[in-house]
């Protein structure tokens, strides 16, 4: 069970997020394998905040999502310090708001581990999301 202190801090963590953007660095965001992975549903949106793969993983791929992935935890980490929050807090908050922007089409991580392709109906996400 999460207490009030930790709901507080996702609470002000998914704020900052849809505020900066975090989710998904512009950098990544302009790379053309990453918009091909995640409009071919190679990649998904995690609830932990980090992108994953579906399926397959082939050397490229996991480059690529090791590479995204590492940019994203230094920026979860940079302003969960900022903010008083964990970086797991921070980076679940992230993942929130990460799988609440997936398109049609596109995959996400379900709260059971599973992964979904997102419909024109609201992802589902974790009970804590804001």
């Amino acid at each position: 069970m999460m207490n009030t202190l930790t709901k507080s801090l996702l609470a002000a963590a998914a704020g900052i997020v849809a505020v900066t953007g975090l989710v998904a660095p512009a950098q990544a965001q302009r790379d053309p394998a990453y918009a091909a992975a995640r409009a071919n549903g190679s990649v998904g949106e995690q609830t932990d905040g980090y992108l994953g793969i579906v399926g397959a993983a082939t050397p490229a791929l996991q480059r690529l999502v090791n590479d995204i992935n590492i940019r994203r935890r230094a920026v979860y980490a940079e302003k969960a310090q900022a903010n008083n929050a964990t970086l797991e807090q921070y980076a679940t908050t992230a993942g929130c708001q990460a799988i609440a922007r997936t398109v049609p089409g596109e995959k996400y991580q379900a709260p059971d581990g599973s992964w979904k392709t997102r419909t024109d109906a609201p992802p589902e996400r974790l009970p804590i999301c804001p």
